[in-house]
């Protein structure tokens, strides 16, 4: 299990974490998502134990992980930004890690080796980025690793191989109750993977729950009413996060339970209404009140 409680980090004036809580629950997949600059990238580094926080703590099985090199063994982390020794083959990479983590399988390395179709000889630092991160992720997998913690783990990689690399990580959980945390951008495929999702922003939790969980609490609502019928006060009682019209038609978001839902919308008389599916992208913008650009603006 990874717990962070009330993590703080600082740089220079600016506040990355903000009193930072996590959970993420044995043999699990989570996802932690934000807009850019919320601290997904500061977190992962804390709870791997290369950033030192500044308050609280980064727990793995109830230990510290910074300056931990015996629970750090049980540790694959994969960042965005990839470091390669400037001369090593992908097989002198593999003789290092083998050196360093006890757990290392080389019948996994090389049965891995040959489903990604990598060269063993040549400068890792010349292959393409797609090639690095594939460098990267089976020489990780290969240490059998009980934490996996993934920094944006899938981009630059074609679709084939993105299943593959799936495939990897759901078949380790299933088997070995490998616990999973992934930050990524790609939000469809973050929906196909997780068991559980935190929305970070600014450098707080702003919402950890369980995907289907999550799902269950928000609904996007298509609704038109008979003429004449008054608009003030027709969404009384409902947690209505987006509101717009398209001809006789509205779309909401609604925060609130479905039966909720259903019995005050219901009680108005529409002429149409539909309750629709909402991805995690969709659930991800409107949780955080519309689309941000860099700067912070809120865009609709």
């Amino acid at each position: 299990m990874i717990e962070v409680m009330a993590l703080h980090k600082r740089f220079d004036k600016n506040a990355a974490l903000d009193g930072l809580e996590l959970r993420v629950k044995k043999g699990s997949i989570y996802g932690l998502i934000g807009v850019n600059g919320s601290g997904k990238t500061t977190a992962l580094k804390a709870i791997t134990g290369i950033l030192r926080p500044d308050a609280g703590e980064a727990l793995m099985d109830g230990q510290p992980v910074y300056e931990n090199l015996e629970l750090k063994a049980r540790v694959g982390f994969i960042p965005d930004e990839l470091f390669f020794f400037g001369a090593y083959s992908l097989d002198e990479c593999a003789a290092f890690y083998r050196r360093l983590y006890p757990n290392w399988n080389s019948g996994r390395y090389a049965e891995m080796k040959e489903r990604f179709g990598l060269p063993e000889r040549g400068r890792v630092t010349r292959f393409s980025k797609g090639m690095q991160k594939q460098a990267a992720f089976l020489l990780t997998m290969s240490v059998m690793p009980d934490y996996l913690i993934l920094d944006e783990p899938i981009d630059g990689l074609d679709p084939l191989v993105r299943k593959l690399v799936w495939k990897y990580i759901v078949d380790d959980v299933a088997a070995r109750s490998m616990t999973v945390l992934v930050s990524s951008h790609n939000l469809r495929e973050m929906e196909g993977i997780c068991d559980s999702i935190g929305i970070l922003d600014k450098g707080k939790m702003f919402i950890e729950r369980e995907l289907d969980e999550l799902k269950s609490d928000i609904h996007k609502v298509q609704a038109a009413f008979p003429e004449g019928t008054p608009e003030e006060g027709r969404y009384d009682g409902l947690g209505v996060l987006h509101r717009e019209k398209r001809g006789a038609v509205e779309l909401l978001i609604i925060r609130s339970p479905e039966e909720t839902v259903r019995a005050v919308i219901g009680s108005r008389s529409p002429l149409i209404f539909d309750i629709l599916p909402l991805s995690l992208e969709e659930i991800f913008i409107y949780e955080l009140g519309g689309e941000r650009n860099a700067l912070g603006d809120i865009i609709f």
